[in-house]
């Protein structure tokens, strides 16, 4: 398989020639080779989407919603397809997890493609007589996309989709350890037959395609998904611009003495392990009531040992993958490694396994008695961990959770609702669960980080990057 990249309606190589080979981190095996891009290419996509975007504006929005319906009746056709090379590309389990995210991904497109016809304005009144006024909603004009690898499907369609069916023009490029997948995903696009310029999918390392995207002065609005660090030079690169932005997170989970605490340890298995923890809402930090830890521990525990498969993810039985990355791997070492140095206990997993295609297989790990200062609490892990730590009040629950930059995601477990809802008013998040693992969340709710936090601007999920992406003009009518 050759994967290549699309712009001005052609598949095309990169400018320079040069490709990269791309390698499973399930089997440690080739996928064929990548075109790697650089700002040339970039910028040559970013031309095509500005010349197009005029005419693809000026379609209603059931044109445009025709045309994502089509995408998504050929994301229908290839799910198979699309599933298999998720799992190859990114890594997760076929059965427990690709096949999902194929389905979320259709679900986007379908969605946007509804919500495009349903964008509406206003008519405010006027303060003068004899006048009315309109607010149309304008699309911004070129949306220069950058997405990660740990969710390849669902992290481009939930922007995507909402940008192509308010009449913005689209240059996306994909992280590169998952250009595979992301380029049978781009060639579903293609699928549909939107107008030469109108999407251009760019291959090419981020300091390079990415910082063009940012930069360039032809695209108006940015929209970046990954670590804050990253997020906050895109944020300073495209300083001006619309800015989509949905960074990094370290998801405090929080079990108080009056909670179910069978329910929190389910919840907890979900929230630290699905996608083997590598999710922006997984649930980095268990802040867990003293009273109720032990019981919790042991529970998790046998949560794991009966639910949690590590294994080959083309097989069925497999709940657990590998890590898509050594840079992960490496950071699941240091973090446990920290932990348990100062004190942590090891009740599962606690090293990388062996006996793999590759190296980048990480079991599920639970670690008890953790020092609210290792870096296993403190930053986000995106591996599969479970740091427990003891909190002996709400209040601290409060005050640890509100104790860091991140501001993207929260859960409380109580069976005291009053509770749920203090702690929701109190802590500095965008999103907060009551009784639900962090990882659960429904695609046509809004979803970003706090403003009060380093997890990003804006919200994703339904229409709401279509509110983002489009802007109101005034138009005032003297009759």
């Amino acid at each position: 398989m050759v994967t290549r990249m699309f712009i001005d309606g052609e598949w095309c190589d990169a400018a320079s020639g040069a490709t990269v080979e791309a390698t499973s981190p399930a089997t440690g095996e080739s996928l064929g080779p990548v075109a790697e891009g650089d700002r040339e290419d970039a910028r040559r996509a970013i031309a095509a989407a500005n010349a197009a975007f005029p005419a693809w504006a000026a379609r209603t929005g059931f044109e445009r919603a025709a045309l994502l319906h089509r995408a998504a009746d050929a994301m229908e056709r290839r799910r198979d397809e699309l599933a298999r090379i998720c799992t190859l590309d990114q890594g997760k389990p076929l059965k427990a997890e690709a096949e999902g995210e194929v389905g979320e991904l259709v679900e986007f497109f379908r969605m946007a493609a509804e919500d495009a016809k349903r964008l509406e304005g206003r008519i405010p009144e006027s303060a003068a007589p004899g006048r009315r006024v309109l607010l149309l909603r304008r699309p911004v004009g070129v949306l220069g996309l950058i997405t990660p690898w740990n969710w390849p499907y669902t992290m481009p369609a939930e922007v995507l989709a909402p940008a192509l069916g308010c009449g913005c023009t689209v240059v996306w490029t994909p992280a590169p350890t998952t250009a595979v997948c992301s380029g049978v995903l781009a060639d579903c696009v293609v699928e549909a037959d939107l107008p030469p310029g109108v999407f251009n999918f760019v291959l090419g390392p981020g300091p390079e395609v990415g910082d063009e995207l940012a930069v360039n002065p032809d695209t108006q609005a940015v929209s970046f998904t990954g670590s804050t660090q990253t997020g906050m030079i895109v944020s300073r690169r495209a300083a001006g611009k619309v800015q989509l932005l949905e960074m990094g997170g370290n998801g405090p989970f929080v079990v108080m003495d009056d909670a179910d605490v069978q329910i929190a340890a389910e919840a907890a298995r979900v929230g630290c392990f699905l996608g083997a923890g590598q999710s922006c809402s997984a649930a980095e930090r268990l802040l867990v009531h003293e009273a109720v830890r032990d019981e919790f521990v042991a529970r998790l525990a046998e949560e794991v040992e009966r639910d949690i498969r590590l294994g080959d993810p083309l097989e069925e039985a497999t709940t657990l993958g590998p890590l898509n990355n050594e840079p992960g791997a490496a950071k699941m070492d240091e973090h446990v490694a920290d932990a348990v140095e100062r004190g942590a206990e090891v009740v599962a997993g606690g090293a990388r396994a062996g006996g793999f295609p590759t190296r980048l297989y990480w079991p599920a790990t639970v670690l008890d008695r953790v020092p609210p200062d290792s870096i296993a609490v403190t930053q986000e892990t995106f591996g599969p961990i479970a740091p427990i730590v003891s909190v002996g009040s709400l209040e601290e629950a409060i005050e640890r959770t509100n104790s860091q930059s991140y501001g993207l995601m929260a859960a409380i477990f109580t069976g005291d609702l009053a509770a749920g809802l203090r702690f929701a008013d109190s802590v500095h998040m965008g999103l907060v669960n009551i009784n639900e693992t962090t990882n659960y969340w429904e695609p046509h709710l809004p979803w970003g980080g706090s403003g009060r936090s380093e997890s990003g601007v804006g919200r994703v999920g339904g229409r709401y990057p279509m509110e983002t992406l489009t802007e109101f003009q005034t138009v005032l009518i003297r009759s």
